[in-house]
């Protein structure tokens, strides 16, 4: 049994970090997580919480920094739940993350070789969010605040100008409060469920420079929203403004209505050379700049040279499917989501693309029904899935349609693993491994493989 209980004070030697970006030590053999903590700091902690042979700790003094320990650029860093990285160097950053790819593919997924090309960095790793969405409250004085919530709670960090947003959120977020202080419209409160303003969506199209604004609110309507209009309209860019609807006592931040206050609905943007329509419920990858290098390396992986039948499993609003559709004769889009789905047929209508079709409904029931009734076959199957990675009714269909090429982007390193060590239990062989940091900062890293059918390098 441990011996640490809650509030002793600890000495350690950070020599790990957790695969959520806290850092590990050891004291006596038993093992700490301290949050804000970077390979080889020494640290002074507080035990918070033990368990029989682990233990959670808060920081409380850096006794050594680590030499690849660097100031936070952001004034709550620390408090704020967005980033878990920001105290280590970025080089640093990359390298962990690196690691943690590295990592599960060989102790989750059991390869030996791992043919890993360098991580994709940015050469600029802050303002790249195109998206934020900003939750408002009041502050113990009871004036309206909004910003992001601290690490694993609902109480709002007071920061109007993210570091990783969009320059444009300050102004917006200036219009927004002082139009709540003329008209007393209150924020919402979750224990009451009162209070009318939720969250408000930003979104900007970096290539197009186009703004969106999309109100959350606990009502009907929006009072004085012509006012509100006028104002946000002196925004440089701002293209689509509009609120949405959730009177739900919900966590989810978004409603099912949308109602239009101005604009066409939507913003455009562009990944490469496709244009795309987003509208405020649409999914978009908040990183623009690190897509392009994503989806170029998926496509690159995809070794298409025109003749091929592509699926894209997972398509959301159909991103990768065009991306594909560039090279490939025919491509296939699999989403659960409706909505999603009538967005990548506006999008391939947007862009003159016709070799491309889209389903509706779960990946594990469209993709068997369409191999075993229609017979249709795949040359390259692309899978991009949720964190949870892929069904395995899912995989067992992928084996039978016998593609010569399996690309998967995931952004979970560990699921990714799991399912690729069921692919190389059933014919396929690790090719190829890119890591790409979509969110500097933070502890997630975007991964893309390229699966290689066996049978197929013996012809």
């Amino acid at each position: 049994m441990s011996e640490w209980k809650k509030n002793d004070r600890i000495e350690t030697v950070i020599e790990d970090m957790s695969e959520t970006g806290e850092g590990i030590g050891k004291t006596d053999g038993f093992t700490w997580f301290i949050k804000d903590t970077v390979i080889g700091d020494k640290v002074e902690a507080k035990a918070m919480k033990t368990k029989k042979s682990y233990g959670f700790a808060r920081l409380e003094k850096i006794l050594v920094p680590s030499s690849n320990r660097v100031e936070p650029k952001c004034p709550v860093a620390r408090q704020c739940g967005g980033c878990q990285l920001q105290a280590m160097e970025y080089k640093e950053q990359l390298m962990y993350k690196q690691n943690k790819i590295y990592n599960n593919l060989t102790r989750i997924g059991g390869f030996t070789e791992i043919p890993m090309s360098p991580i994709m960095g940015m050469d600029e790793p802050w303002r790249y969010r195109n998206k934020a969405q900003f939750p408002w409250g009041t502050d113990k004085e009871g004036d309206i605040i909004t910003g992001f919530y601290a690490g694993r709670t609902h109480s709002i960090i007071g920061c109007e100008d993210c570091l990783l947003g969009i320059e444009e959120n300050q102004e917006i977020l200036k219009i927004m409060k002082a139009y709540m202080e003329c008209y007393d419209l209150l924020p919402y409160e979750e224990e009451s469920h009162r209070g009318l303003m939720r969250h408000t969506l930003i979104r900007k199209g970096f290539k197009t420079g186009e703004l969106m604004v999309c109100q959350v609110i606990n009502g009907k309507s929006m009072p004085h929203s012509e006012k509100l209009v006028e104002e946000l309209l002196k925004v440089p860019g701002m293209t689509s403004i509009s609120f949405n609807v959730n009177r739900e006592r919900t966590n989810v931040i978004m409603g099912s209505q949308v109602e239009n206050l101005y604009g066409p609905g939507f913003i455009t943007d562009y990944i490469g050379d496709v244009k795309y329509q987003i509208s405020p419920m649409s999914f978009y990858q908040v990183n623009p700049v690190q897509t392009e290098k994503l989806y170029g390396t998926a496509l690159e992986y995809a070794g298409l040279t025109g003749g091929e039948t592509v699926w894209d499993l997972y398509c959301g609003i159909g991103t990768i499917s065009l991306f594909l559709a560039q090279k490939a004769k025919k491509v296939y889009g699999v989403e659960l989501v409706p909505q999603a789905i009538e967005d990548a047929k506006e999008n391939a209508k947007l862009n003159g693309m016709e070799n491309v079709e889209f389903f509706v409904g779960k990946v594990e029931e469209v993709l068997p029904e369409q191999f075993e009734k229609n017979q249709v076959h795949a040359d390259v199957i692309v899978v991009d899935p949720p964190r949870k990675g892929c069904d395995e009714v899912c995989l067992e269909t992928i084996v039978k349609m016998e593609p010569k090429r399996v690309v998967y982007v995931s952004c979970d390193s560990a699921t990714l693993a799991r399912d690729l060590k069921y692919l190389a239990e059933r014919g396929y062989e690790l090719s190829k491994v890119s890591g790409c940091d979509m969110f500097p900062h933070s502890g997630h890293v975007e991964s893309v493989i390229l699966m290689t059918s066996c049978s197929d390098k013996k012809k």
